[in-house]
């Protein structure tokens, strides 16, 4: 079969051309650093990269989130220590305000200081994040969640949202609590709180309840302990209320009731009342709580007798025992914090493990072996160089060169 000359050229030429080609590609593989260079090389594996790549950029969303979480959580946390320190002092003085010897000023003094602290509670409760989200107000963030009325007691505005926020695939996590839940809630297992009757007039001070049996029929309900003629009437705060106890009244004496035991030591005028509510029946308030306080530090002793001095002692009773409570349920809170602080830095010890292997196999897929590389791309340019001069000697042959 005869070769023709313009057949021998177009021939060569795309064996060049092809040779080049492949060099060329080989190049573009070093400067890039990988094996493919658009999916077309290699479906299969450009599908794999393309998977492991978002699997990646998930995990980065993730870390990126978890992130902002423990910035929000420790926020809180620091919050809350402020307002453990100032419960806790708010205790203290609490039991220096129980001391006989001090004055009508020394207790002025007292509700002085104790007022400041509340003050302090408050901000630490209205607390922001630096960006104008209050910490505590729930779904309402834009608004201070702690604002005092007209009587200057302190409202919450704020609602029960928790804002949550995707730390892993499956799990989503409360960055905040809500005002209400930290300083207006007591735990389940607060025990029963006691409190005097407003318009008492004697003697009757109350000691702390003791528990006796948790079983009795009535063991859970609020009870009011009246006086009247010598005698005790306890009963339920039901509708209508029943009579859980009776019986006559002797100074240092337990009074049972309810699987309960009260000792009262004083003198209980006619008509004094007494109640003995679960914590969460009491009050969880513990602004007013701090506020009932106040007032009765401010309530001079002078001239009032015995009557002044048990109403003293009752709400100092009352007050220790529902600052106790709220105490608690705020240690509860920032425990409940320092868990989800701890799960997300276990979520970000696996979440980098996992970053590293889907790294890991994304190398393997896509990088490319630069050993392997620059021997194929000297093999080809060699190729190349020994096409060109193959062309080039074949194309000098001519008839006339033997002439």
């Amino acid at each position: 079969m005869r070769i023709s000359t313009q057949s021998f050229y177009a021939q060569s030429m795309s064996a060049l051309g092809s040779q080049q080609q492949q060099l060329f590609r080989v190049q573009q593989q070093l400067a890039a650093g990988t094996k493919f260079l658009t999916p077309a090389d290699d479906p299969v594996a450009a599908a794999r990269a393309l998977g492991v790549s978002q699997a990646m950029a998930e995990s980065a969303q993730y870390a990126s989130s978890r992130s902002r979480a423990m910035l929000s959580l420790s926020q809180e946390e620091t919050a809350l220590k402020s307002a453990t320190s100032i419960m806790q002092n708010m205790k203290t003085l609490a039991v220096q305000a129980g001391n006989g010897t001090l004055s009508d000023a020394d207790r002025a003094s007292l509700a002085t200081t104790l007022q400041s602290n509340l003050d302090q509670l408050v901000n630490v409760a209205n607390a922001d994040d630096g960006n104008g989200q209050f910490l505590f107000a729930g779904f309402k963030s834009a608004s201070p969640p702690f604002v005092a009325d007209a009587a200057g007691g302190i409202q919450y505005m704020g609602d029960q949202g928790q804002r949550l926020m995707q730390i892993d695939v499956s799990r989503q996590m409360a960055t905040t609590d809500d005002g209400r839940s930290v300083f207006q809630s007591v735990q389940g297992g607060a025990g029963y709180v006691s409190s005097a009757g407003a318009a008492n007039t004697g003697s009757g001070v109350f000691g702390p309840v003791g528990l006796t049996d948790a079983t009795a029929a009535n063991y859970g309900k609020d009870f009011t302990i009246s006086f009247a003629g010598g005698n005790y009437t306890v009963t339920t705060q039901d509708t209508p209320p029943v009579v859980a106890a009776t019986g006559p009244y002797v100074s240092g004496t337990p009074i049972s009731f309810g699987g309960l035991q009260l000792k009262m030591s004083g003198t209980p005028a006619d008509g004094d009342t007494f109640q003995v509510a679960t914590a969460r029946n009491a009050g969880t308030d513990v602004f007013a709580a701090i506020g009932d306080m106040i007032t009765a530090l401010k309530k001079p002793l002078t001239g009032g007798g015995d009557a002044a001095k048990a109403d003293l002692s009752n709400a100092l009773s009352t007050f220790n025992v529902k600052i106790t409570n709220a105490h608690d349920n705020v240690l509860t809170v920032t425990s409940s914090i320092g868990s989800r602080m701890n799960e997300i830095e276990a979520l970000n010890t696996g979440g980098a493990s996992r970053f590293l292997i889907d790294k890991s196999y994304l190398s393997e897929i896509e990088d490319l072996d630069p050993a392997s590389a620059i021997s194929e791309y000297l093999q080809r340019e060699t190729s190349l160089k020994a096409t060109q001069q193959t062309f080039a000697r074949l194309h000098s042959i001519a008839l006339f060169n033997y002439l």
